[in-house]
């Protein structure tokens, strides 16, 4: 699951680089100066981001893939203390045949 939520941040994370670099040209005479004077800040900022991002997507992951995961897994154990599963799977595999 942390997996999607990784490559969430990744992408949108190059996707906002790829939108700064293409609209913010004109300062690339400036490259060298902005670099020396801002390069900790933009790489502080960046990593700020990029955790944010990573949390917010996580978070959005298990809410929409783990949605009602506490009652189907009692759901499960109801009829593992009954004995029904293996005869349902059983009878669920004879019908496919």
């Amino acid at each position: 699951m942390w997996q999607n939520a990784l490559f969430a941040t990744v992408t949108t994370l190059t996707g906002l680089l790829i939108l700064l670099f293409s609209r913010l040209d004109f300062l690339i005479p400036y490259k060298h100066v902005l670099l020396a004077r801002y390069s900790v800040p933009f790489a502080v900022y960046a990593a700020l981001l990029g955790v944010n991002l990573f949390a917010f997507f996580f978070l959005l992951t298990r809410q929409l893939f783990l949605k009602d995961t506490g009652r189907k897994l009692a759901h499960m154990e109801k009829q593992l203390r009954a004995g029904t599963v293996a005869e349902e799977l059983s009878e669920r595999l004879r019908s496919e045949e």
